[in-house]
């Protein structure tokens, strides 16, 4: 991961104004100086459009706020093309675009997800306090596999 020149796109999937659902974004904001490592979008969902967007990056790594518990308070895992069912297209899963890269394009990039557990997500500024504990705690994983540690996925 994040080797040589190759290209990386973080995208944080969110909204600010939804409390925890703005937990991508914060993520991102993070890394958004570091334009020699990566390039950053910031998507409120994830829509067709984006298959073609991915293809253009040899790494992509999609980071979203969780409404599932997670052990750890977020999860890192690779992400892996699916064709997944949704009752509607215009909300779509990192699998579903990254599947639609491959087929529409034929071209699929690395994909991880970094998902961070929120539980607050009413209107309103600002990330609970569980929330930002969880950030805090993906962020210094990220900076662990940025610095080539290597850690276990999770």
């Amino acid at each position: 991961m994040l080797k040589g020149n190759k290209r990386t796109l973080l995208i944080g999937i969110g909204n600010y104004g939804r409390s925890d659902d703005g937990l991508g974004w914060e993520f991102v904001d993070v890394f958004a100086s570091h334009d020699d490592l990566f390039d950053v979008e910031y998507r409120y969902q994830l829509q067709i459009e984006d298959a073609e967007l991915i293809t253009q990056y040899d790494e992509v790594i999609f980071v979203d706020a969780s409404q599932k518990p997670l052990s750890e308070g977020f999860s890192w895992y690779k992400c892996k093309p699916a064709m997944t069912a949704a009752f509607t297209t215009h909300k779509l899963e990192p699998e579903m675009v990254l599947w639609l890269a491959d087929d529409l394009y034929g071209r699929q990039p690395t994909a991880h997800v970094m998902a961070i557990e929120g539980n607050t997500w009413e209107l309103n500024h600002g990330l609970s306090d569980n929330a930002r504990d969880n950030l805090v705690n993906a962020i210094a994983y990220f900076m662990a596999l940025i610095n080539k540690l290597e850690p276990q996925e999770v």
